[in-house]
């Protein structure tokens, strides 16, 4: 076969994955409901902001939503002004979305849609770029192929890319950082200057990387970890291609050349420093990450955190479904398959350790990844922030663990026949090209299990409390009322509101013909909002707020207290509790009065 011919069968497979990519993530993109930190991307990459929502007083279904109005003469002033004002987030993800917004002009019916197709076409992006770091990584077209075929049906992967958010973006950035990092490596390997066009291009990615997410300082200190694994190596000659153990000229221009990308990018990253600490709301948008009490479930939540969120990188089947009897054949499904694919997974990785070609980059990816997981244990068990809590967090290694399975799924592919076999019980016996299909197989099931909401469900589900509410309160006003302290209590309440605004224009549609009459039916339709400030020194202020508004509006009157998180006694304003016991909604903890 020519060259030629190898390089087109090449094209043609890395866009057949990036077909599927595209398939996996752009399905049912707009079908599942917004969550409060997707509300906050859309809020401020319009160029809105969250203090236009007033607090401590009634306010109607428009004026909750109004910060997810298109604005054409937005700018990327508004953008850094908001964000860096009311969010804790650097601003680079955010301009990049305000861009699309403005070049799209989102309307109400299209928002969510144009706001997750961003995500999801830099997940589709990230399906050349992971292949063509495998491919230098291993001097491999194999590899390279593999972990492009895994990067774009990983379950994982499709559930950030199918996310209004930034993390698609990072993932991109710590993949071009990696292939800075291999680069060096092979330079050290070759006792060799990295060259000056490299040193500045990831002085580049770094600080880009730091100013999409701060969390991507995990990244730049698993890099660390691997390369120190990766001069270890060198130093006991398990890598150098070199006999020569004297140091010369060329090591002290390595050195000083990779000590020139450390320092330029702690230059980048300090620029934020002073941002992220003046940011008044930082602790209380991350408080949720601080362990607790430090008891038995909190010390092991972590290990079994991790571990959960390692399995979606591969197989992930409905076990988030309602159905209890698809939740258990679901879980037996994941437990056989990971029984079967782990013994050969764990072979295929040391037998990767041991090939020449391989060597190098299973180094490499290996330290990175187990640096970052040392990281978050490290994070969890001595300053106790339990960054597991968070599966999406694990954006900063995840390209590494990909191209680790794609070297893994490269020396399977190319094994005749591979073993998979516990302790002393007989071995199921596959051929290894068979074994690759099967793998890819599950994690394609696993992708479609994650576009069709049965995994990795919004933990905010509006969508549920919406019906509860219609039924319980059909004939009478509402007025739905929560505890507010940033604009993620906001985002809670929009959820509420925007499906809310969804499930009416379905019933509309439906039941209504004429504009007008329709316009009149939506505006009775529509609940009261309240967003009570608690304040630190004074919580039962959000109570006092709550009853001055109830006493200023007409009865008969149904109360939903959502997420209000201060102690209430409505005796004085004649509203009784609901007695009835309503489903549980994930995220949104609610009680009922009606007050006559």
């Amino acid at each position: 076969m020519t060259e030629l011919m190898i390089k087109n069968k090449q094209l043609l497979l890395i866009l057949l994955w990036m077909a599927i990519a595209l398939m996996l993530r752009f399905a049912n993109l707009d079908s599942k409901p917004l969550w409060t930190d997707e509300f906050s991307t859309l809020v401020f990459s319009l160029g809105n902001s969250f203090r236009g929502v007033p607090i401590d007083r009634a306010i109607d279904l428009p004026t909750l939503l109004q910060p997810l109005q298109f604005r054409p003469d937005a700018g990327i002033g508004d953008v850094l002004n908001h964000l860096l004002l009311e969010s804790n987030h650097p601003p680079v993800y955010f301009m990049l979305a305000h861009w699309w917004m403005q070049l799209f002009g989102p309307t109400e019916d299209s928002l969510v849609w144009i706001g997750r197709s961003l995500p999801a076409l830099l997940g589709v992006i990230s399906v050349p770029a992971i292949y063509l770091l495998g491919k230098f990584a291993f001097n491999s077209r194999l590899v390279g192929q593999c972990a492009a075929a895994m990067m774009a049906v990983s379950p994982y992967g499709i559930y950030l890319a199918q996310e209004a958010r930034h993390y698609t973006l990072g993932i991109l950035l710590v993949i071009a950082s990696l292939f800075c990092l291999t680069l060096a490596a092979k330079k050290l390997q070759q006792r060799a200057p990295l060259p000056i066009w490299a040193v500045l291009l990831w002085i580049v990615v770094n600080c880009l990387g730091i100013a999409s997410h701060y969390f991507f300082v995990l990244t730049l200190c698993a890099e660390a970890i691997a390369l120190i694994a990766v001069i270890w190596q060198q130093f006991y000659g398990k890598l150098a291609l070199s006999d020569s153990q004297q140091p010369n000229i060329w090591q002290f221009q390595i050195l000083w050349r990779l000590f020139a990308v450390a320092l330029g990018t702690l230059a980048g990253g300090l620029v934020w420093l002073p941002i992220f600490l003046s940011n008044k709301y930082g602790s209380e948008l991350t408080n949720w990450l601080v362990s607790g009490d430090r008891t038995f479930l909190d010390l092991i939540a972590p290990i079994f955190q991790a571990c959960a969120g390692w399995i979606t990188v591969v197989s992930l089947l409905p076990v988030e479904s309602p159905n209890l009897a698809v939740v258990a054949g679901s879980a037996i499904g994941m437990t056989i398959f990971l029984l079967w694919a782990l013994p050969i997974l764990f072979v295929a990785q040391k037998n990767s350790l041991k090939t020449l070609n391989n060597r190098l980059g299973t180094v490499i990816f290996g330290g990175f990844v187990l640096g970052a997981i040392f990281l978050f244990f490290s994070f969890a068990y001595i300053l106790g922030i339990d960054l597991t809590r968070g599966p999406r967090y694990n954006f900063v290694y995840f390209p590494g663990a990909i191209l680790l399975l794609g070297a893994t799924l490269a020396v399977i592919f190319n094994t005749p026949t591979v073993k998979s076999r516990w302790f002393n019980l007989p071995a199921v016996e596959i051929s290894g090209k068979r074994a690759v299909m099967l793998i890819l197989a599950m994690s394609f099931v696993s992708g479609i299990t994650v576009n069709s909401n049965l995994g990795y469900r919004k933990y905010y589900k509006p969508d549920l409390l919406i019906p509860i509410i219609r039924e319980v309160s059909s004939k009478v006003p509402v007025l739905i009322a929560t505890t507010q302290k940033t604009h993620v209590e906001i985002g809670e309440l929009m959820g509420i509101g925007w499906e809310w605004e969804r499930s009416s224009a379905t019933d509309f549609v439906a039941d209504v013909t004429d504009v007008r009459n329709k316009e009149e039916v939506k505006a009775f339709d529509s609940p009261l909002f309240l967003l009570a400030n608690q304040r630190r020194d004074g919580p039962e202020i959000a109570a006092g707020t709550l009853d001055k508004t109830l006493s200023q509006l007409e009865r008969p009157l149904d109360l939903w207290l959502v997420n209000f998180r201060t102690p209430v006694n409505l005796a004085s304003q004649k509203c009784q509790l609901e007695s009835r016991e309503f489903p549980a909604v994930d995220g949104y903890e609610y009680q009922v009065y009606h007050c006559f």
